[in-house]
């Protein structure tokens, strides 16, 4: 049974360099930080940075993670002052729901959305 978004894994060449620049666009500091791996608690959400290689390769891969974010042209412009450029500008995808796609130093792909229709369930925003 799938609970929802647990982790999202980004690769990167360079870890205390990404950690550093993660640290700041996102504004908090790492839960976990260690050689192999270093992990934030997003929300409830754990976004980890991986120094490289073994499964994947940082840059696009086809796969992108929207993180939810309360006002969308906001959280686009703090990711592009922290260094991200844009690769999808602010769209409109219908019924008020805004997406857009930035990429951090590495190439990572980073999506976020405006959604004024979701909402975690009792249990996850309960912390189960």
């Amino acid at each position: 049974m799938v609970k929802g978004l647990a982790t999202v894994i980004y690769h990167v060449t360079d870890l205390d360099q990404a950690k550093a620049w993660y640290a700041a666009a996102f504004q908090q500091a790492p839960y976990f930080d260690q050689p192999f791996y270093v992990g934030f608690n997003i929300a409830g959400y754990e976004l980890g940075l991986h120094p490289g290689g073994s499964i994947g390769q940082a840059g696009p891969g086809g796969t992108v993670a929207y993180w939810r974010v309360p006002e969308i042209e906001g959280a686009v412009r703090h990711f592009v002052t922290a260094g991200a450029t844009i690769v999808a500008p602010v769209q409109e995808v219908g019924d008020d729901i805004k997406v857009a796609t930035v990429a951090d130093p590495y190439g990572n792909l980073i999506g976020v959305i405006e959604n004024p229709h979701f909402g975690l369930p009792p249990a996850a925003r309960a912390g189960g």
